[in-house]
């Protein structure tokens, strides 16, 4: 019965700390350290874990997704659309470089909640805790990859030509000690790739399975009891 509720201590470590981000910490969008990159990466992983743990057996667990799909729909969308125009407002004002911190960490956020979106999905789809870690930590490597920074970098138009450094990957800059170029961001890229196979090659449900084993629990059921032998 207790591990059901597992899910539970992982899940408001996560939703507390994005709640302080988004609604309480003034948005930045330079991150300056290391202690400051981990402080953000914590509720993902918080937020995986916690889907990992989260019954997948249980009742009306369909309708969550459900749920899912109008908090995007109902906050997320919406939020999105005036983020931009709150954004276009502040570049006729002058202002842009004040307003788009603001965006940008709610641009963040949007991209957890689409990737955590999918694991919760597999989740419920029957997926094994240890294949929805792994799953969740591969999504959450591709997120700090640098792959959109690739992307933007390789999509965008520049009015002055493309540019060699990436002034504006901070999360790189405190891994190469200055702001990262060209080759950094594609090595960045490959390590975060090669990370992600790694994690997918991992065998967690042969550890998990032996951990469970050890602690004697079942996955979605309470922990369990050696059964007495039945009396003469």
């Amino acid at each position: 019965m207790l591990r059901q509720w597992l899910w539970i201590i992982p899940a408001a470590i996560g939703a507390g700390l994005t709640g302080l981000t988004l609604f309480v910490l003034s948005p930045d969008r330079v991150i300056d350290g290391i202690p400051e990159f981990l402080f953000k990466l914590i509720p993902l992983v918080a937020a995986v874990l916690a889907i990992a743990l989260f019954p997948k057996n249980g009742r009306g667990t369909s309708w969550l997704l459900v749920l899912g799909f109008i908090f995007y729909m109902g906050y997320i969308d919406s939020t999105y659309v005036i983020q931009i125009d709150k954004l276009i407002d502040a570049a006729i004002a002058g202002t842009y470089a004040e307003q788009f911190p603001v965006f940008y960490t709610f641009n963040l956020f949007v991209n957890a909640f689409t990737v955590l979106l999918v694991v919760f999905a597999y989740r419920l789809g029957g997926a094994s805790a240890a294949r929805t870690l792994k799953l969740g930590l591969a999504g959450i490597l591709i997120i700090i990859s640098g792959l959109n920074d690739l992307t933007f970098w390789a999509m965008y138009s520049w009015p002055n030509g493309r540019p060699f450094v990436f002034h504006w990957a901070s999360h790189v800059a405190i891994f190469v000690g200055g702001e990262p170029n060209l080759y950094h961001m594609l090595a960045f890229l490959g390590i975060h790739l090669a990370l992600v196979g790694i994690v997918l090659w991992l065998p967690l449900e042969k550890w998990i399975d032996s951990l469970k084993k050890r602690w004697r629990f079942e996955e979605g059921s309470a922990r369990s009891t050696p059964e007495r032998p039945e009396q003469a």
